[in-house]
């Protein structure tokens, strides 16, 4: 004989505090499993663009058997001292990227000193320098990116490996540290609580989920 079992469930704001909390995990565990990280993948691919960095792709399958080209951006975080973030492409003079990236970004210092250290070295290379970025290893940060600079008709001058690299990682940790705020302004209580809220969840009198 089947038998009925009644469970009585509430809405978040009717847990007491310690429940609310384990609601809280039970969000966190199971409700970032997407790339929520897109919107600020398609940030930096603008911002690459803008300075003069052609990101490399990659095919990712997609689920209706076809495929498309994805940028090659890769981050791990971010517990570990090893995280980090790095990309993959090349880079050119793109003329106008410092007023160009001010427009963008008129508040963030550190995209405008990177831009004006690549067309400052630039400009003593008479605007014919390039690099290849590649990554390197299984590991994910901007010391994994390597840098192969050249100067199209002649040799460069001999800081422009280090200022390119230095500019790139920089650049790389900026990646990084926009995720990471990204992240953690998902996982704050008070956006789980709104999420939790407009889904309707309910849970049981100890905070766990019910259905």
């Amino acid at each position: 004989m089947p038998t009925v079992i009644e469970t009585t469930v509430f809405t978040f704001d009717e847990l007491s505090d310690a429940a609310k909390e384990r609601a809280r995990e039970w969000y966190r565990i199971s409700n970032l499993d997407y790339d929520w990280w897109d919107c600020t993948y398609d940030d930096f691919s603008t911002i690459c663009e803008i300075l003069g960095i052609e990101l490399a792709t990659h095919p990712v399958r997609l689920m209706g058997g076809g495929t498309r080209q994805k940028p090659c951006i890769q981050f791990r975080g971010f517990w570990s001292q090893g995280d980090g973030a790095s990309f993959e492409g090349r880079w050119q003079h793109a003329k106008g990227s410092v007023a160009k990236i001010k427009a963008y970004a008129p508040k963030d210092a550190e995209l405008h000193d990177i831009a004006a250290r690549l067309n400052a070295i630039q400009r003593r290379n008479f605007y014919q320098l390039y690099a290849i970025i590649t990554q390197r290893g299984h590991y994910c940060h901007e010391n994994t990116m390597q840098f192969d600079v050249r100067r199209d008709d002649a040799e460069a001058t001999a800081d422009a490996e280090d200022i390119i690299t230095g500019a790139m990682r920089d650049l790389a940790r900026w990646l990084y540290a926009r995720l990471e705020t990204e992240y953690e302004f998902l996982n704050s209580d008070e956006m789980v609580e709104e999420s939790i809220t407009a889904n309707a969840y309910t849970f049981t009198c100890s905070g766990g989920r019910f259905g």
